[in-house]
């Protein structure tokens, strides 16, 4: 904490000032946390547009945020807004950053650790791992969900909004899809962690997140498998498969019950 404290005071990271300016933020809600370790849980999630990677997993379907990522539309919420959900909320006392990719937005991270740390607020960001994010105060949660070759999209294949899948969007996929080093990064500098992949049901993605879990040196304990699936039908299809998985082989199982509850309807 000492080493945190000193890096406060001599901090150039930068704030947002404006806090009626919109964001790069494209929801702001109330819901319950239905994935990872602190699953449950009543959080206000904040979910910014943009990604770095462009996921498509076959049957399991494109990314189910897929309009922060593949065609992300334009932010629409402000940081007046963030606070004015929480005044509305005064018994909810977490908060979950998620996207697209909510380490595109480094200012807008940093700004939300100082708001979190004012209200006492428990923070969670949800990313992919392709950039380390320094923050005056740390994160007390990085939901660590690396992309693995399952990803990566499929050239001809069809986008959710109708566009053909070219060469340039694998490459860049592909190019941006692991950085070990920023994640390894994250963990040494921020409170604490989970690696949260998903697993498609075959055995070469399994060996794939196994690999990549001791290449990282991350414990089983941490470790929360998730079913690959955009819609409840493709979910509850792999929910069997993940539950005996975890069971064999020690590792923890998160379900996506957001999904399972409101299928493909945004904001919940």
């Amino acid at each position: 904490m000492v080493k945190i404290q000193q890096y406060i005071q001599n901090s150039m990271n930068k704030r947002i000032e404006d806090y009626n300016k919109v964001l790069p933020i494209l929801e702001v809600y109330r819901c319950v946390q239905s994935e990872g370790s602190r699953f449950g849980r009543p959080t206000i999630a904040v979910r910014t547009t943009g990604c770095t990677h462009r996921c498509y997993f076959g049957e399991g379907g494109w990314c189910d945020s897929w309009y922060t990522s593949i065609h992300p539309e334009k932010g629409v919420f402000t940081f007046n807004d963030i606070i004015k959900i929480y005044d509305e909320n005064p018994h909810i006392e977490e908060m979950m950053l998620t996207g697209g990719s909510p380490t595109m937005h480094p200012r807008l991270v940093n700004e939300l650790t100082h708001f979190a740390h004012e209200r006492n607020i428990i923070i969670t960001i949800e990313t992919e791992g392709s950039a380390f994010v320094e923050t005056d105060y740390p994160i007390n949660l990085l939901s660590i969900s690396p992309k693995f070759a399952n990803s990566v999209p499929i050239e001809g294949a069809i986008t959710p909004a109708g566009k053909v899948v070219e060469k340039r969007m694998i490459d860049t996929h592909n190019r941006k899809r692991k950085n070990t080093e920023a994640i390894k990064q994250m963990i040494e500098f921020h409170s604490d962690y989970h690696y949260k992949p998903v697993w498609d049901g075959t055995d070469s993605n399994l060996n794939e997140i196994e690999s990549y879990r001791i290449e990282l040196d991350i414990p089983k304990n941490k470790t929360y498998i998730m079913p690959a699936g955009d819609t409840r039908e493709t979910l509850i299809a792999m929910y069997p498969l993940v539950f005996n998985m975890c069971a064999e082989k020690g590792y923890n199982m998160t379900g996506r019950d957001h999904i399972i509850a409101f299928d493909t309807q945004r904001m919940v």
